[in-house]
């Protein structure tokens, strides 16, 4: 079926992207399968972070459906565009429903783009992973493909306005070779080193980043552990929790 959606879509996308000067440093994209199931499996850090995860797909000249809360789909603007781009909506109460969405968009050879942090991380590290991401490639029988963004934070994430005026933004992606998931594995140790290695791309992508804060008022995002001013893990989790 023609994308009468997506396509237009990228193209908008890569028209902005221009526009603001992003300076998108993408490597890895190689590692992602040109056909055939995969779950492309991502950091989370920015609003737009499914953007530039489907970005480094392009060059294999695959197309990700990304499973997203169900409320993006219920927005007058959003919505059409997410269902008729294909994408997954998720509904916590019913996470059956979306699995079963996504395995049967891998099993007919579709990328599915998964954040298993399942929501941004506003400290800027790797929360926990959730496990989903590794049962759907078990159950599909399809490989898993880390990746790690940075840079993306700085444009739009929560508890920030959005940025969209400041030009020549650095953007980093990495995406590393691909994890397999034996059914025979337990999933839990399989996510552990899913996370381990998303954290190593992760690191990478940070070493490769091209500027440093700039003053004490350009510290926001970076996390502590780097020097930066970014809630630590600690304190999110308390500030959630009050």
């Amino acid at each position: 079926m023609a994308e009468l959606v997506y396509r237009p879509v990228i193209g908008v996308a890569k028209t902005l992207f221009k526009a603001l000067d992003l300076k998108i440093d993408c490597q890895g994209s190689e590692n992602i399968p040109r056909s055939g199931g995969a779950v492309l499996v991502s950091n989370h850090i920015g609003y737009l972070d499914f953007v530039f995860d489907g970005l480094a797909a392009l060059p294999q000249k695959r197309l990700v459906r990304f499973m997203a809360k169900e409320s993006v789909f219920r927005h007058k603007v959003s919505g059409p565009l997410m269902r008729s781009m294909k994408h997954i909506p998720v509904d916590r109460s019913q996470g059956e429903h979306a699995f079963q969405h996504a395995l049967a968009s891998l099993r007919s050879g579709e990328v599915v783009g998964v954040f298993p942090e399942a929501t941004i991380s506003q400290s800027f590290t790797l929360k926990s992973f959730k496990t989903g991401a590794v049962r759907l490639a078990q159950e599909a029988g399809v490989p898993l493909i880390p990746m790690a963004l940075w840079g993306t934070q700085r444009i739009w994430t929560k508890g920030r306005p959005r940025n969209f005026k400041r030009q020549h933004i650095p953007v980093t992606i990495r995406v590393g070779e691909a994890i397999e998931a034996p059914k025979d594995q337990y999933a839990g140790a399989i996510t552990r080193r899913l996370r381990d290695r998303v954290q190593e791309l992760l690191e990478a992508a940070q070493r490769a980043y091209p500027v440093r804060p700039k003053g004490a008022d350009d510290t926001w995002w970076m996390p502590a552990h780097l020097g930066g001013t970014a809630p630590t893990p600690e304190q999110v989790k308390a500030a959630e929790a009050g």
